[in-house]
């Protein structure tokens, strides 16, 4: 079984609505830190330092935060959007409920990995080590994808919290336990 150390988060997407529209010009006019091209993609880019993470940020106030690697970050972040908002006169009163849409994390499950018997014995994998060294597995019943590589080394991307990161990576290693 993976140790709970040999998991780090490495993102976190989560979405939001700040219930406001936001001026994405004035926005764009009056922060540096952003990046605002309408011809080319409708949202603002707000690149915030502390936590390093990036948000896309619509006229709608609809948000689409990326980079953090704690939902603790991700709330952090948010907060930091709306102080940034306030800059130009816009006040959000609300609380704004995040809603977690990916986690991507790495690890180790501390076992040696034939890659080319996985990819005969399970079901929904992708392996071309001609062109990558890893093996893709979707997970059956869950809606995480793991990048499996030989060393025991994986990426798991597509759960929504850190309790069915965790989860999934559970139900990994019974499965291959099962292939060895």
């Amino acid at each position: 079984m993976a140790r709970k150390n040999d998991l780090k988060i490495q993102n976190i997407v989560a979405s939001t609505s700040l219930e406001h529209d936001i001026p994405l010009i004035k926005l764009a006019e009056t922060l540096s830190n952003t990046e605002y091209n309408p011809e080319q993609f409708p949202g603002l880019v707000m690149r915030i330092k502390e936590p390093k993470t990036s948000a896309l940020i619509f006229s709608s106030g609809k948000v689409v935060c990326t980079g953090a690697k704690s939902m603790a970050k991700v709330k952090e972040s948010v907060s930091n959007i709306i102080k940034n908002i306030a800059k130009i006169g816009i006040r959000i009163r609300i609380k704004p409920k995040i809603k977690i849409q990916n986690v991507v994390a790495s690890g180790d499950i501390n076992m040696a990995l034939n890659l080319n018997r996985l990819a005969m014995k399970l079901d929904n994998t992708e392996y071309e080590p001609e062109q990558f060294p890893g093996l893709v597995y979707k997970l059956a019943g869950t809606r995480a994808t793991f990048l499996l590589f030989s060393n025991g080394k994986i990426v798991c991307t597509g759960t929504t919290s850190e309790g069915k990161l965790k989860e999934a990576v559970g139900k990994l290693v019974v499965v291959l336990k099962k292939v060895k």
